[in-house]
């Protein structure tokens, strides 16, 4: 499956204000807020890993992290549709400024305009 074919079939199952409709603020606030949601899940399942099985990463915490990636994805797919935008395209684009963060030796640090 490739990254337009997913963002294009989660999109057919988003049920929120202003879904489907670019450049809805509502509904961008909608996705923003789903997403931090989901990826505070991630990490206090990580936190859990820490706390309850001594760091180690079992096949069930692995399981359980995994399903809440895809959560995540699932927001970041609607993220871009809310923007017009596709995956495929911020996914290249994302590619070239590490690339060209790489070639700077610039990939650690802070800041956007690295």
């Amino acid at each position: 499956m490739t990254l337009d074919e997913y963002q294009r079939r989660a999109a057919e199952t988003a049920i929120y204000p202003g879904a489907g409709e670019a450049d809805n603020a509502n509904g961008l606030a909608y996705i923003a807020l789903g997403l931090a949601g989901e990826a505070g899940e991630i990490a206090n399942k990580a936190k859990k890993v820490l706390r309850d099985d001594g760091g180690v990463i079992t096949d069930d915490a692995r399981l359980r992290i995994i399903f809440e990636l895809g959560d995540v994805l699932w927001y970041v797919a609607q993220t871009a549709t809310q923007l017009g935008a596709d995956l495929e395209s911020i996914a290249g684009l994302n590619i070239a400024k590490l690339a060209s963060r790489s070639e700077r030796g610039t990939l650690q640090g802070s800041g956007d305009s690295r």
